[in-house]
């Protein structure tokens, strides 16, 4: 039995001091009679919050140039180090292959790796009679929710294929989420730069402009508008997309938004570093430009946005993304992330501009109950599982890539002095991390979810 004590807990009422009870990986009442071998940890001066989850990330993930560096052993050991429990990745479908197929290689990669619990999301990138059937297999798997690419020529999924997802998705209570760029509009962009002798990394923000992803934004509402689906945007990072949002919401429909830590701490000048360093932060959609970030920090602050995760797909600068030396193109898309994504968050309640209850919200609670594993995940309720962050508001330190889990050999936010740090994280009642050490490996448990029907 374990007993958290002096911390400022998180609770259904809101934040104040108590003690956190645990015992056989569960949170549980105060007991009466406290065993006399009961284990006190003291959480002074720190909040006591839910397990993070990370609702979108894409870890031991290959494409046709290379492989991330993050496989599910150090990408979980990153993300436990940032406070996360859960993460939520996301299998594949294999053009010509099943969903099936898909889960079973994705659970033969991540089983007895991850040092935190995991799930998947399923990505469709075929859609024909055998995918449509198989989707009612994947929630008996325990897969609530799926994604679509608008835009990536071996991935996408055409107005029908992807209308046809969210109608039989939707049938069954599932999530869908979409990949929001237009794919003809970014392969005219990047061909015009490319014809122009345009090479460089900072051509990759221009050759998707915001309204490729206000574009794929309108068009993937209104074909979720005709079915009972709820639509998913991932990784909003414009105004204009969010617009589109708006006037979808004005009309009385749900959609869950997502956006992540480079949408609103970061904006396009560091396309601008000298040489290649830019190459660092080629994701798409791109970091945008000051306004975007401004529009999306508000989007937070007004609770417009729902979710925060990462998207955390890593590639390492020297040997991965200098794949791309002489064609912005080949560099291969994504950031790494998972480990700072609480930190980067607390600094606008460092601001003053969100309460801890909605941080809480958009790393835990909003993920857990929309992706179908609250209340198991995403709160400190009697019956719920152990998994316990202790954040430590006053901690100031520097993100720098040397001392980082993930494999990587460097940061996005390298150098950035920042505020607030988990001091230690149980894991359904261990104490996996401490002090900056990591101290369990590989005991992270695959997360089975319902769908908003099941």
């Amino acid at each position: 039995m374990l007993c958290i004590k002096n911390g400022r807990v998180l609770t259904d009422c809101g934040i104040k001091r108590d003690e956190l009870w645990t015992n056989e990986g569960l949170i549980i009442e105060k007991p009466e009679y406290p065993p006399e071998n009961t284990r006190f940890y003291d959480a002074e001066d720190c909040f006591v919050l839910p397990g993070f989850i990370d609702a979108h990330t894409h870890l031991e993930m290959t494409n046709s140039i290379t492989a991330t560096a993050d496989d599910y052993a150090s990408g979980t050991a990153a993300a436990l180090a940032g406070g996360t429990t859960t993460v939520i990745d996301f299998a594949t479908q294999d053009r010509g292959g099943s969903l099936n197929e898909a889960l079973e290689a994705w659970m033969d990669r991540a089983e007895g790796k991850c040092s935190c619990d995991y799930a998947f999301h399923m990505a469709v990138t075929d859609w024909n009679n055998r995918t449509k059937a198989e989707l009612r297999d994947m929630v008996k798997a325990g897969v609530s929710s799926f994604k679509a690419y608008m835009a990536y020529r071996d991935l996408m999924l055409g107005d029908e294929a992807l209308a046809r997802l969210l109608s039989e998705a939707g049938a069954l209570g599932c999530v869908v989420g979409a990949h929001c760029e237009l794919g003809e509009g970014v392969e005219r962009g990047v061909k015009n730069c490319l014809n122009e002798g345009k090479t460089g990394p900072g051509y990759h923000p221009l050759s998707r402009p915001p309204r490729v992803e206000a574009d794929a934004v309108s068009r993937f509402l209104e074909l979720a508008d005709r079915s009972d689906s709820l639509p998913w945007v991932v990784h909003l990072s414009t105004s204009t997309g969010f617009d589109e949002i708006k006037r979808f919401r004005e009309k009385g429909k749900s959609v869950l938004v997502e956006t992540c830590p480079q949408y609103f701490s970061l904006n396009d000048e560091v396309y601008s570093l000298p040489g290649f360093e830019g190459a660092k932060y080629v994701c798409s959609p791109p970091i945008r430009s000051e306004e975007h970030r401004q529009a999306m920090e508000s989007a937070i602050t007004n609770g417009d946005i729902d979710i925060i995760s990462t998207d955390h797909c890593s590639y390492r600068y020297r040997g991965q993304k200098d794949i791309g030396k002489n064609d912005f193109s080949r560099i291969p898309n994504g950031l790494p992330g998972i480990e700072h994504r609480a930190v980067l968050l607390w600094e606008m309640v460092e601001r003053g501009e969100i309460g801890v209850e909605r941080f809480y919200e958009l790393l835990a609670k909003n993920p857990a109950v929309n992706f179908g594993m609250y209340p198991r995940k995403g709160t400190l309720s009697v019956g719920s599982d152990a998994d316990i962050v202790i954040w430590d508001p006053d901690c100031m330190w520097t993100i720098r890539a040397d001392e980082q889990f993930m494999n990587t050999d460097y940061s996005p936010w390298e150098g950035r002095q920042v505020k607030g740090k988990a001091r230690a994280v149980f894991l359904r009642g261990v104490l996996c991390f401490e002090g900056g050490r990591l101290l369990q490996r590989g005991i992270g448990r695959y997360i089975p979810r319902k769908s908003r029907i099941g």
